[in-house]
């Protein structure tokens, strides 16, 4: 006969415990939610959108945002547009996102992007969107899953900005092409306007 023994309040064991028999074994479904933990996105991930193989040239140009890497130990990376006054410029950049093995499916993931101008704001406005597209595997996408319109990036004062992305029918493992666009519409600005990116992260609720 199996005799259940239960112990009431704390308890100690000085030296090792030894359990004869099986522990229970808990699914990943069964534990606490941790909401919006942070998955960074390293700037160097980003590419070239429209030629993928290639990396964010140092220098922007035409329409590609560029990665400046700075004084090591004195600056820190950030993807830039390059100065734009006098100008209405659109760059972009692209990169890829593996939504992660602890994501609790189909709950909340988050796109976070700090970002903002830097010496001058532009004179009409500055606007930083998001596209995120999932592969489905097989050389093809879906529907664009960012649910949140394009917002102004146009201060010097850098702030995080935040895209939802629908979450219906992510899971762990899926594949997200991600592009980010940045237009600079300026005119009659003496100063440099250049607006710029300082940390790419994703917020995604896990269990585990």
């Amino acid at each position: 006969m199996t005799v259940v023994q239960r112990i009431e309040g704390d308890t100690r064991i000085t030296g090792n415990l030894q359990v004869d028999g099986t522990m229970p074994v808990y699914q990943r479904s069964e534990l606490k939610q941790d909401a919006a933990a942070v998955f960074a996105v390293p700037l160097v991930d980003l590419r070239t959108w429209d030629a993928l193989a290639t990396n964010l040239p140092g220098t922007p140009a035409a329409d590609d945002l560029g990665l400046v890497g700075g004084t090591f130990a004195t600056n820190t990376p950030k993807v830039s547009t390059g100065d734009l006054k006098n100008t209405t410029t659109t760059r972009y950049g692209r990169f890829q996102f593996q939504v992660p093995a602890e994501y609790d499916a189909g709950e909340t993931l988050t796109l976070r992007l700090n970002a903002g101008m830097e010496t001058t704001v532009a004179s009409a406005s500055t606007t930083l969107d998001v596209e995120c597209y999932k592969s489905d595997r097989a050389a093809g996408l879906g529907s664009d899953l960012c649910a949140t319109a394009a917002q102004s990036i146009n201060s010097l004062t850098f702030a995080n900005k935040d895209f939802t992305i629908t979450p219906t029918g992510l899971s762990a493992g899926d594949v997200l092409d991600v592009r980010l666009t940045i237009t600079v519409t300026d005119s009659a600005t003496a100063t440099a306007v250049t607006a710029s990116i300082g940390a790419i992260e994703f917020l995604v609720d896990i269990k585990g």
